[in-house]
């Protein structure tokens, strides 16, 4: 794993980093509501639609814009889209 990013470790990793003690976790945490019969009752699972790979043309300074923040460009530029078409479904 490199750097200490822990949502790129594979499990054996995450193994690793607790046998040295790396990771922590406090006992005193409270635990949070129960949800409840009602909510298992009514429980759904939804499977996740996945993504799509796409070939995209952008002008320059927009994708400058975005790289400029550093890594993490092509996620900030996904949030924009999707914050997009949340509104334009909102609309109507």
């Amino acid at each position: 794993m490199s750097g200490s990013d822990i949502r790129r470790a594979s499990l054996d990793e995450i193994r690793e980093m607790d046998r040295r003690g790396e990771l922590y976790h406090n006992p005193d945490a409270p635990e949070g509501p129960s949800l409840g019969p009602d909510f298992w009752a009514n429980a759904q699972i939804v499977e996740p639609k996945g993504t799509t790979s796409v070939h995209l043309k952008i002008d320059a300074d927009v994708f400058d814009y975005f790289k400029q923040g550093g890594k993490g460009h092509l996620t900030r530029m996904q949030n924009v889209l999707k914050a997009y078409v949340d509104a334009m479904r909102k609309a109507g």
